[in-house]
């Protein structure tokens, strides 16, 4: 009997080996995740965990979502959901985090005319985003290293022989003229209001802690955002928050919200994996099904 060529020989057992897998991973596994999904029990979950109201869909429990009127402006008769950075917002397709880290405290000043130019630090997110929850819900945005005004406060120190010797200059390095400093002088020497496009590598980084609370009233899940984006809970203390506002827009006692929230509360996984949570979707059709609102 005639042999088969050697490498004639390695393409048909590649050949081979293509055929199975192509079987197996592109038609057979596929075929086998499709019946699992199906399974009762699973299917649900299957579907993206799809949530329905009134006969249509609303959301998912498993993907958070703006309550937003249509300028973008917080529905006061809703429950608010964490701050989100993938894409616009809760964009399962962009999922992911801003990529800043604890010694992003420094913003790029937008360039005069060119808005889109700068761009936040991560700690004047935060602070920006706790100034304006604490507008919200009327308790105090303060929080430490930020200014008055929703920026980080961050100093540059120019020193005389680089990193020692006497102060000779200080720059509020958040805060663009003609805005006032949010401190007037620092070991003697006044504060001067940044210049956009202007270089302070060469100054010293000093965030200054300020006077606000160690315990800010902001809770910090208000102010940051997860690391997919898509979180679709809150924690309990968020959440009683904004109980206030949502008890006055409804008309209802603030102790009947305050117990929906205690019922919309699910614990640590495993009993002792994460933190508790409320799933703002469902907490906010909880609502509307036990006090509705004529605005809602």
């Amino acid at each position: 009997m005639r042999r088969i060529p050697h490498r004639a020989a390695q393409h048909l057992a590649a050949a081979r080996v293509v055929l199975v897998l192509t079987v197996l991973v592109g038609l057979l596994y596929p075929l086998g995740m499709t019946a699992v999904a199906l399974v009762p029990g699973l299917r649900h979950q299957a579907q993206g965990s799809l949530v329905t109201a009134g006969g249509r869909t609303v959301g998912s429990s498993l993907i958070g979502q703006d309550f937003t009127d249509a300028k973008g402006n917080p529905l006061v008769q809703y429950f608010q959901p964490r701050p989100s950075d993938a894409g616009a917002g809760y964009d399962p397709t962009a999922s992911g985090a801003s990529n800043l880290g604890p010694e992003s405290d420094v913003d790029t000043l937008p360039l005069p005319g060119q808005p889109d130019s700068g761009k936040l630090s991560l700690l004047s997110q935060v602070c920006a985003r706790s100034l304006a929850v604490g507008e919200l819900e009327h308790v105090s945005g303060a929080r430490p290293y930020c200014t008055a005004d929703g920026v980080g406060a961050v100093l540059g120190v120019y020193r005389a022989d680089g990193l020692t010797g006497r102060v000779t200059r200080v720059v509020s390095l958040n805060q663009a003229c003609p805005a006032k400093p949010f401190l007037s002088s620092y070991q003697g020497v006044a504060v001067q209001c940044a210049k956009p496009g202007a270089d302070y590598s060469a100054a010293l980084v000093v965030p200054v802690r300020g006077d606000a609370p160690a315990d800010p009233a902001v809770p910090a899940d208000a102010v940051t955002a997860s690391a997919s984006g898509l979180d679709p809970q809150i924690s309990p203390a968020y959440a009683r928050l904004q109980a206030p506002r949502i008890a006055a827009a409804r008309h209802v006692p603030l102790a009947d919200i305050l117990n929906l929230i205690g019922h919309c509360t699910t614990g640590r996984a495993l009993g002792v994996l994460g933190e508790p949570g409320v799933n703002v979707l469902e907490l906010n059709l909880a609502l509307d099904r036990s006090y509705p609102a004529k605005e809602a």
